[in-house]
């Protein structure tokens, strides 16, 4: 999880580059599935953040 979640901050770094200078909405979050569970994110833009907001696992 945590290398998908690296992956993650490094494309919302490239896609918002001026993430303090931003006017507007913060894009939509959205559901990654990684092994042996998942995790729900929001991007936070103006404050250059990513939050993990739930992480579910299966434990199977």
């Amino acid at each position: 999880m945590e290398s998908t979640a690296d992956e993650l901050v490094r494309a919302a770094e490239a896609v918002h580059v001026h993430g303090r200078a931003h006017k507007g909405f913060d894009p939509k979050g959205g559901d990654v599935i990684v092994p042996g569970g998942m995790f729900t994110y929001q991007v936070v833009v103006r404050s250059e953040r990513v939050h993990v907001v739930q992480i579910t696992c299966l434990g199977f």
